[in-house]
């Protein structure tokens, strides 16, 4: 590996090895190898419909134990990167929401909120198309206000996909309609990591950036509202003799936890960090369940079995235990993708887009929208292939003088759609997963496969059309005046 100087270096506030640089055999792309060979396996494994969660941990494991066979640094160095890879804040911010999403939804379903809006269901005809409707309409809502899409994916799989299910919903559109959800507040929302980044590393501010995307996400909304409507109601609603007894059973109390759900939006739109607005939400949640007569049992509940084993059960346990394998596989993934950082690879990807570019905006807009793109096949969570296109968007950008709020929307609308579009990105595994917990507690709910839900997720697919038209055509399209301000090309090119 060439020397220490040129390719570690020491942090001296940990005392922790950083590698700058590692070779691989067969050239920088071979840095790719343990994230080909995961989506591989996932797609292998979801079209032969033996996924599983701990299959798909498995899959990273061996991919990242292959790569390092390429390595021709020494091995030592690779493992410090995939520990590097790992301990990447993004990766940590991505895992606690969950946990802590995981824990308000599932307190709201022990709380009966799922039974609550079974009953409003059948007492308003809300059902079929028009539920999977107020899904998307819900989930956008819920996404933009708490900023987290996949705290969006885990708190309406556990709620809104067995109530609509019930309904007359088609499973895979009703999918597709939360995941989409998920795609509009994760693009759009103040708070949402990804508009943070895409602000932040193409050096504007968010206020001026959510308001230059909104009439990109507003396009993109209205016909997939409409095409969620009409295609959103061809489910069976279970048998007659559930749905008979489904009318019996549920009633409008577990509504009451609207209150904290209703919580969780006004403090996340007032500015609130969204572990703030969450822990509220779950104290509310707590405190209108047990005014409720709910036992506490349902929200912990910890004793020893007759074999005299600990046990820890209840809502928050479920809530936090999940999502566990998908915490592991995310940080795998960031690790792997990490890989590609020191490798150089995603150097030699760069310096080929300037070579084609030929200083035309045109040409430069559509390699922007390109290597975003390209990057999310192989790094499915979003805010990480974010993380690694946004250098390529802001020099790209730059030499054509670009004005930020336009490179970051180039970057964020294509990451947040592709993260819930890819039967092996984290949004679609995540709601896979979700769904597969709902499973549990719903005799009658299908656990739909990603492969499954992907050509539906019409908010994504929705975006990317918007993006690609936006760069083929210029709509949209400002240069960087003198003092920082939009200029339109008009105006900038009778300026120069």
């Amino acid at each position: 590996m060439g020397n220490q100087e040129n390719n570690e270096v020491i942090d001296e506030a940990v005392g922790e090895k950083k590698i700058k640089k590692l070779e691989f055999r067969g050239g920088v792309f071979a840095a790719t190898i343990p994230l080909v060979f995961f989506i591989v396996w996932a797609i292998t494994l979801s079209v032969s419909q033996l996924v599983t969660e701990e299959a798909l941990v498995l899959g990273m494991v061996i991919g990242v134990a292959i790569g390092l066979f390429f390595c021709k640094s020494k091995w030592a160095d690779y493992a410090q990167s995939l520990i590097s890879g790992m301990a990447q804040p993004v990766g940590v911010v991505a895992v606690i929401a969950w946990f802590w999403a995981g824990m308000f939804a599932t307190l709201l379903s022990a709380g009966g909120l799922v039974d609550g809006l079974i009953w409003f269901g059948f007492q308003t005809g809300l059902e079929g198309g028009a539920f999977v409707g107020i899904t998307f309409l819900l989930s956008a809502l819920f996404a933009t206000a708490v900023g987290t899409g996949y705290g969006t994916v885990a708190t309406f799989g556990i709620l809104m996909y067995p109530a609509g299910v019930i309904l007359g919903a088609d499973p895979v559109i009703l999918l597709a309609a939360i995941l989409s959800g998920a795609v509009f507040g994760d693009n759009l929302a103040p708070v949402s990591d990804t508009t943070i980044v895409s602000a932040t590393t193409q050096e504007a501010d968010v206020p001026g950036v959510v308001r230059s995307r909104f009439k990109y996400s507003v396009t993109a909304a209205v016909p997939a509202l409409i095409l969620f409507v009409i295609f959103g109601g061809g489910g069976t609603m279970g048998n007659t003799q559930v749905m008979s007894d489904l009318q019996q059973e549920v009633s409008a109390d577990g509504l009451l936890l609207l209150i904290p759900f209703a919580l969780v939006l006004f403090l996340a739109l007032s500015g609130h960090h969204l572990l703030t607005s969450l822990t509220w939400g779950i104290v509310a949640a707590v405190v209108v369940m047990g005014l409720a007569g709910i036992p506490l049992t349902e929200v912990l509940h910890i004793y020893q079995n007759d074999a005299g084993d600990a046990v820890i059960e209840g809502a928050l346990m479920e809530g936090i235990g999940g999502y566990f394998n998908m915490a592991i596989l995310i940080l795998f993934i960031l690790a792997a993708a990490h890989l590609m950082e020191v490798a150089g690879t995603m150097e030699t990807i760069k310096n080929f887009f300037l070579g084609i570019i030929k200083n035309v905006v045109r040409r430069a807009e559509l390699t922007m929208f390109g290597i975003v793109a390209f990057l999310n096949i192989f790094i499915t969570i979003n805010t990480a292939a974010e993380i690694a296109a946004a250098p390529f968007v802001r020099k790209l950008g730059k030499e054509m003088n670009i004005h930020p709020y336009r490179r970051a929307n180039f970057l964020d609308t294509v990451t947040s759609s592709l993260g819930y579009i890819f039967p092996w990105s984290g949004g679609v595994l995540l709601a896979w997963a979700t769904i597969q917990g709902a499973a549990d507690d719903y005799e009658f709910i299908p656990v739909v496969s990603p492969t499954e839900v992907f050509p539906f997720v019409f908010q994504g697919w929705g975006l990317l059309i918007v993006m690609f038209i936006a760069a083929l055509t210029g709509w949209g399209l400002r240069f960087n005046g003198k003092n920082g301000e939009e200029v339109k090309p008009k105006d900038y090119y009778s300026e120069a």
